[in-house]
């Protein structure tokens, strides 16, 4: 029976609540491998810090439970597997942020990517099923791609979307492998490998699945510019 009572935080876990200050943005919670009871404290214990922005991901049903019961008006996106807290997104500011997901099976991994894009402070836009099988549907998003400052392409299979997106925009591409495919796409590996490869410049990648990872990035990149010294 899963552990769903919250914890002694400072028996696992010590929070990094100033990382906001130190470098801009704050930290995120990994649940998966955390117990719900775990996932409860640290829930708990940033209660008090409303000023600083949450992110809870790879929240499974009993994590997102133990999370609510601390935090009730959390946001939960069970199909991004992730909760944010407070609720309410920062005031967006700086560039776009265009997440892409080539087919729909993408979808969990690219709004991991939207969701942690949105609550770090961009303005965030998402394009689903637009995979190469049928050219056409990406072609008939061009000009909101052309718009972004960054734009986040899951794909899974032959990963062969960043590629063609890059090809076509101006702004840097930050390409999110994700784990879907028949056998010989191993588990995301196919996809990452085919991005890693990219003949069109500025595409960037990051881990298999790591929708955090891409959504964060794409933040920093998107960020406003800073002001000039005097």
């Amino acid at each position: 029976m899963p552990d769903d009572r919250p914890g002694d935080l400072a028996a696992f876990a010590q929070l990094d609540l100033d990382r906001t200050a130190r470098r801009g943005y704050p930290e995120a919670v990994y649940c998966a491998g955390k117990t719900p009871g775990q996932v409860g404290a640290i829930a708990a214990a940033v209660r008090a810090r409303p000023d600083v922005v949450t992110l809870f991901t790879r929240a499974g049903p009993g994590h997102a439970a133990a999370v609510l019961r601390e935090l009730p008006d959390a946001r939960h996106d069970p199909e991004a597997a992730l909760l944010a807290w407070p609720p309410q997104p920062p005031a967006p500011a700086g560039g776009l942020v265009v997440v892409v997901a080539a087919g729909t099976s993408d979808l969990p991994v690219a709004r991991e990517a939207l969701q942690t894009a949105r609550y770090l402070g961009r303005r965030t836009e998402l394009v689903v099923d637009v995979g190469v099988a049928g050219l056409h549907r990406v072609l008939g998003r061009l000009e909101l791609l052309r718009r972004a400052r960054v734009v986040v392409v899951a794909a899974g299979m032959d990963g062969a979307l960043p590629s063609v997106v890059a090809g076509l925009v101006a702004a840097p591409v930050v390409a999110l492998p994700t784990s879907v495919g028949y056998g010989a796409a191993f588990d995301g590996l196919a996809a990452l490998l085919a991005m890693m490869n990219a003949c069109a410049p500025g595409v960037a990648v990051v881990n298999i699945d790591n929708g955090y990872g891409a959504g964060h990035l794409a933040a920093q990149i998107a960020a406003p510019a800073p002001a000039e010294p005097a």
